[in-house]
């Protein structure tokens, strides 16, 4: 007898986090939501070896590779390995809670057409250990998508779900040297889709483990947005306006910082109060020098040749 199509299509890039895979897939693995009713797809993307030894202790989960550079075509590969009718979106080092997929499926079934759904996204943190400094800012800084969603009109693609057939009329992601999540995302709307921000579909992601790694991330960003200004004189000058604002902006964001729901106890708070003005300090110098020092974007490695 023929299995049963699965629902869901759970898509996932991959570049040399077999360990973090693995923590992945062990949260999939655990879903309320029954196994027949999602298939997983992991899709390397040039990792040094591929991860099989991981993808050989979840039965049912193909892995296939894509040969261009970036999470954006490679979760591209991915849909178009699709089965399911709903597409859902996690990266590789994130971990989904067990009502993920059962609350995306109810959700997304109950919407109104042209519509799609995005999560919360919690930094992740072992028990019983004390919180780190960039876990406390993490905790209120990073992927809010729930601002990302209700002010921005995207969400990021760590916790992303649309219908197949929503995907294949906005169209797929782009390549690795633009901000994929946005320029999808600002598609999207633009063909009259609406992203609802859904709390109950929860992921987690660890905070980055060394402030480098952090600091890494934001020449992307910067990188991103320089790469998509207009360097006229006033775009420029704009640009050295919104510099000094980032510079600036710790002396009203430490708000954010204590009155947040996510840091507990006045020590955690100060050390991400830390981390934000080396951050925000950072961001500012960054943007001051890769608008006069063009470079390539890098997503954990050389772009590719091809």
């Amino acid at each position: 007898m023929k299995p049963p199509k699965p629902s869901i299509s759970v898509i996932i890039p991959h570049l040399n986090q077999p360990d973090q895979l693995a923590a992945c897939l062990a949260s999939l693995s655990a879903q309320s939501l029954d196994r027949t009713s999602f298939e997983i797809i992991v899709v390397d993307n040039g990792s040094a070896s591929l991860p099989w030894q991981v993808i050989e202790r979840y039965p049912g989960t193909l892995l296939l590779q894509e040969a261009k550079p970036g999470p954006g075509p490679a979760r591209n590969r991915g849909v178009e390995a699709a089965s399911g009718e709903i597409l859902a979106f996690i990266d590789a080092d994130c971990r989904a809670h067990k009502d993920w997929l059962g609350c995306a499926f109810e959700t997304l079934d109950r919407a109104p057409a042209q519509t799609i759904l995005g999560g919360d996204v919690r930094i992740w943190r072992e028990p019983n250990l004390p919180i780190t400094a960039l876990e406390a800012y993490e905790s209120v800084f990073a992927y809010r998508f729930k601002l990302y969603i209700e002010q921005h009109g995207f969400c990021g693609t760590g916790n992303l779900v649309v219908r197949r057939s929503d995907f294949g009329r906005i169209g797929p992601f782009r390549g690795i040297d633009i901000a994929e999540d946005i320029d999808w995302g600002q598609r999207a709307c633009s063909a009259g889709y609406t992203f609802n921000y859904v709390s109950g579909m929860i992921v987690f992601h660890p905070a980055r483990e060394t402030l480098h790694e952090l600091l890494v991330k934001w020449d992307r960003h910067i990188q991103h947005a320089v790469n998509a200004g207009s360097h006229t004189a006033k775009w420029q000058a704009l640009w050295l306006l919104r510099a000094a604002a980032v510079l600036l902006s710790p002396a009203l964001d430490w708000i954010k910082i204590f009155t947040s729901d996510r840091v507990d106890g006045v020590m955690a708070k100060a050390k991400a109060l830390l981390v934000l003005v080396i951050v925000r300090a950072y961001r500012a110098y960054k943007m001051v020098h890769l608008l006069i020092s063009r470079r390539e974007v890098e997503w954990n490695r050389k772009p590719h040749p091809g």
